[in-house]
């Protein structure tokens, strides 16, 4: 009985490590493409539910719609670059630490925007986990 046999085959353990990888990077890319899409096109009423102030969440949604844009690229590619990985997971990191220091130093959210400021920032976290560990893999 052969390795492949034995151990599950969950999306880190793809028979091609780039695969995983280029996995991770799309579903990244969707969400936050998605994400910056609707705070750019609805940031007046997300604004309102969420109470953040819709200038600001137009600019996000315009800069999370242009970082999709290029996470999506690193996806496209047959073997992801391991410098435009690192740095995604890097910016990930950031945007998920940015987001906790944002709520507790200078938003005055709603309800909705407490609950959605966190799970947001364990979303982003979690992309970068998914990611850093198809990229150590990629490396062995």
């Amino acid at each position: 009985m052969s390795q492949s046999q034995v151990l599950p085959a969950g999306p880190a353990r793809a028979t091609r490590p780039h695969t995983a990888l280029r996995r991770f990077l799309a579903l990244d890319a969707v969400v936050t493409g998605a994400n910056g899409v609707a705070y750019a096109a609805a940031s007046r009423p997300l604004g309102e539910l969420l109470g953040i102030d819709a200038a600001l969440l137009f600019e996000l949604g315009l800069l999370l719609s242009a970082y999709a844009a290029g996470v999506g690229w690193l996806a496209s590619r047959p073997q992801p670059p391991a410098a435009g990985v690192k740095l995604v997971v890097d910016v990930n990191l950031l945007w998920a630490a940015l987001s906790v220091v944002a709520l507790v130093a200078w938003l005055e959210p709603t309800t909705a925007g407490l609950v959605w400021t966190p799970l947001q920032a364990a979303t982003v976290a979690g992309f970068a986990a998914l990611q850093w560990t198809a990229l150590r893999s990629v490396s062995r």
